[in-house]
């Protein structure tokens, strides 16, 4: 088994492309949830994700409907702002997916409300002008309280 990282829609290919090498480093599958906002063969992914794309299991899906219906009946976290829950309060498990939303808007509301048991969110300062940690940050944050918490499986 593995964790997931599931981007739905990303829009801006180094923050894919940094996620996509941590993903590499860790032994995470990467879902890319359609529409992206950029392509596959995009100079600035391929830069970001440098020579580890080799080693990433890389699931497409053709929209959020086709991932969740691929998901059905499996654990899987949103992290979002809007969350009561910090990415700390969950007992995460090895198969767990951690969902992201796109850059400018998030998880879309009707998900997050759908799901809300299912919410985390990071820490923040309270300050009004800060919105949200960059994506690719989030996710390793994320991520990697996972792994520590089942003990970094498959990794040295």
């Amino acid at each position: 088994m593995a964790l997931h990282i599931v981007l739905v829609e990303p829009e801006i290919p180094p923050n894919t492309g940094n996620i996509a090498r941590t993903c590499a480093a860790t032994g995470t599958v990467l879902h890319l949830v359609q529409p992206l906002g950029f392509s596959l063969d995009d100079r600035q992914l391929a830069r970001a994700g440098l020579d580890y794309w080799p080693f990433v299991e890389l699931i497409l899906h053709d929209d959020l409907d086709a991932f969740l219906s691929s998901w059905s009946g499996k654990r899987m976290f949103l992290a979002t702002t809007h969350s009561t829950r910090r990415h700390t309060d969950v007992q995460y498990r090895d198969g767990d997916a951690l969902v992201f939303g796109k850059e400018t808007k998030g998880l879309p509301d009707w998900l997050i409300e759908e799901r809300s048991q299912d919410t985390v969110r990071i820490p923040m300062s309270s300050c009004a002008q800060l919105r949200s940690l960059n994506v690719s940050n989030a996710a390793a944050v994320i991520l990697y309280e996972a792994l520590r918490q089942i003990d970094f499986p498959r990794l040295k």
